[in-house]
């Protein structure tokens, strides 16, 4: 089999409906982390330090309304503005990765990766062509 790690998605089959970010946070190295002090993760193919964008799917056929998306950045990446009026951030994300791994309750689960985050283009958000 030719996979190995993670695998590239396209935003729109995993956010048909768009995102909205709620709040980014570091992601804790729990292993390095001891007495009480927070040690951030790295990413472990670039080194640079580990964000986590909480989004909220609004997609009403959507099994999981809530995601993390990691996100490895130097600073701590700056989410798009609010829609005015209203507290939700559009985002999209860049260079989508997931990698499907089974959780402590025997459930398959899904870990998000991106390499980057922006505002959406305008255009509607749609699922990449199927193909084959």
């Amino acid at each position: 089999m030719a996979l190995k790690g993670a695998i590239p998605v396209a935003f729109g089959d995993v956010f048909p409906a768009g995102a909205f970010a709620t709040k980014v946070e570091m992601v804790a190295d729990f292993d390095a982390s001891k007495g009480g002090s927070r040690v951030q993760a790295r990413d472990k193919m670039t080194g640079l330090p580990m964000w986590a964008v909480t989004v909220t799917d609004p997609d009403p056929d959507a099994r999981d309304t809530s995601a993390k998306v990691k996100v490895p950045a130097a600073t701590e990446p700056v989410l798009p503005d609010a829609l005015p009026g209203l507290p939700f951030r559009p985002v999209e994300f860049e260079g989508l990765t997931v990698t499907p791994y089974v959780n402590s309750s025997n459930r398959l689960a899904y870990s998000f990766k991106a390499t980057g985050l922006r505002a959406p283009s305008g255009a509607p958000v749609k699922p990449a062509a199927k193909t084959g």
